[in-house]
């Protein structure tokens, strides 16, 4: 069994990757970490932990550990992973993993050089509607691909949250755009050429806290809104010249909508539904990265994924900053 340790008691391990990392099928909660010790065992007695270290070099010391799990604020990512391969560990950092993509090259070189497992944590490339997506797409259920229409928004205006502070790398499009634009790239296979982009910025915050975007991939143009001041929504449609698909709870399936995607066809007169109940995407991230760490071919995302896809949203953000076109 894989051995886990985690860094922070942050809440996205609290509710996500923990419950994740118990429920495997090959992998345990070895250790958790916390600059507050107290934090640390009481995490740790929740979900089994057999070790809690008060902080995160002690954990990375430790010889119970294969892996770590780095859900810290943004801002952070790149250290501690850098620090975690160091100590080699495999690693799953959260999303994004950085805020600049010239930042990623040297965690690529330095996981080369311990021959470790490194992976930036998108789970929606694990889940069976976005690989069903990828398929028909591929299998030509809709055509050819004109457009694709995305948008994702919660309503968070809490000054404690990371979300709205600068300084940990808050903000609308680190948190938030990242995912439209890595299942688009996900499910088409191809890279935007040039992006266009309106950013609005919270006063108070200094954060991104709405966007409108414009990619353009050559053969289709993807378009999507994002806030983190808007009621919460999500959806993705993927428009072809014979018919387009529907995901109604792209990221988080199971708390905005249910897991199905709809396939309908040019017409608008028939539609076929794909449900996929039950899955738990954090477990297949985790299952599937374990595996990857211990040898085998599974497909997982890479940290060259990561550059192309961190190259995306540094080019909105110059975007946002101009009119007109701006390459990625």
């Amino acid at each position: 069994m894989f051995r886990w340790g985690v860094l922070s008691t942050a809440k996205i391990g609290r509710e996500q990757l923990l419950p994740a990392i118990v429920e495997s099928e090959n992998g345990i909660l070895s250790a958790i970490a916390s600059r507050d010790l107290a934090k640390a065992k009481a995490l740790g007695e929740r979900f089994g932990a057999r070790h809690a270290f008060g902080s995160y070099e002690e954990l990375l010391a430790s010889k119970e550990v294969d892996g770590v799990y780095i859900p810290l604020p943004t801002s952070q990512h790149v250290e501690w992973a850098a620090k975690a391969i160091e100590a080699g560990k495999h690693v799953l950092v959260e999303k994004p993993l950085a805020l600049d993509a010239k930042d990623i090259p040297p965690l690529i070189k330095l996981r080369d050089e311990k021959k470790v497992l490194v992976c930036e944590a998108f789970m929606v490339v694990y889940h069976p509607q976005w690989i069903k997506v990828r398929d028909l797409i591929a299998g030509g259920a809709i055509g050819r691909l004109r457009h694709v229409q995305g948008a994702f928004s919660y309503y968070n205006v809490d000054p404690k949250n990371m979300r709205n502070q600068l300084d940990l790398g808050g903000g609308a499009l680190p948190d938030i755009g990242v995912y439209p634009t890595v299942s688009t790239r996900f499910s088409t296979g191809k890279e935007p050429l040039r992006v266009q982009a309106t950013i609005e910025r919270d006063k108070t915050f200094g954060t991104d806290i709405y966007s409108s975007i414009r990619a353009d991939f050559g053969d289709f143009e993807l378009s999507f809104y994002l806030s983190t001041q808007m009621a919460a929504r999500q959806s993705m449609v993927f428009h072809g010249e014979k018919g387009f698909i529907e995901v109604f709870a792209p990221f988080n399936a199971g708390l905005y909508d249910h897991h199905r995607i709809e396939l309908h066809n040019q017409n608008h007169t028939e539609a076929q539904v794909f449900r996929f109940p039950g899955t738990q995407q954090y477990r297949l991230e985790c299952e599937a990265f374990v595996r990857a760490a211990q040898g085998s071919k599974d497909r997982v995302f890479t940290l060259e994924e990561s550059v192309l896809n961190q190259k995306v949203i540094d080019a909105i953000f110059r975007a946002g900053e101009k009119d007109g076109w701006e390459p990625v």
